[in-house]
């Protein structure tokens, strides 16, 4: 009995490797668990770098037409959260974004691609920037693996509507958490 449970034990953790090797997966070289002063918004009261992070996706679904990335703080107190980046219409044959790439004056993502506004009212990245004293907010960066390769949107749609557009056509999303809190002067 020993050893049949010994086996099943080992064909499970291998069949589960396998499984979790191939899913859609994003992660960064550049972000850890907590956001810094680099990702940090210049304005609003902030005085951080405004950096995107590096982000780099693997294993997207069999039909991948193209990608898109938001950041969204839920813990925002607007009563609908804080879109931060909107980024779509990245092609399909892209699997990372360099630091700094949502700065759109530097033109750092392939031709083509859409950063439209945030809740900041500006195209590109709009890091953290929580109230002070608001204690730690999380931030959730997604990539979805679409089923289209535009769109069809533009640089000044708004958030909820490029949302609902990512809703209509998301073959498979990928997350990546970070959490950040203005320190006090």
């Amino acid at each position: 009995m020993k050893k049949s449970n010994f086996i099943l034990a080992i064909l499970l953790t291998v069949s589960s490797t396998l499984f979790a090797q191939n899913t859609f997966t994003l992660s960064s070289n550049s972000l850890g668990g907590e956001s810094t002063i680099n990702e940090e918004f210049d304005g609003f009261g902030c005085k951080g770098k405004n950096e995107s992070p590096q982000l780099s996706w693997k294993n997207a679904p069999e039909g991948t037409k193209s990608f898109a990335i938001t950041m969204y703080d839920s813990d925002a107190p607007t009563g609908s959260g804080w879109w931060h980046w909107i980024v779509f219409d990245i092609p399909a044959n892209t699997n990372e974004l360099k630091s700094n790439a949502g700065n759109i004056k530097l033109n750092l993502t392939p031709e083509g691609v859409i950063q439209s506004i945030t809740d900041y009212g500006i195209s590109g990245y709009g890091g953290p920037c929580p109230p002070e004293g608001h204690g730690l907010h999380q931030y959730t960066i997604t990539v979805y693996a679409l089923k289209t390769e535009k769109l069809g949107l533009n640089a000044t749609t708004n958030p909820a509507v490029v949302g609902y557009y990512l809703w209509n056509n998301t073959l498979a999303k990928a997350s990546i958490v970070t959490y950040y809190q203005k320190s006090k002067k």
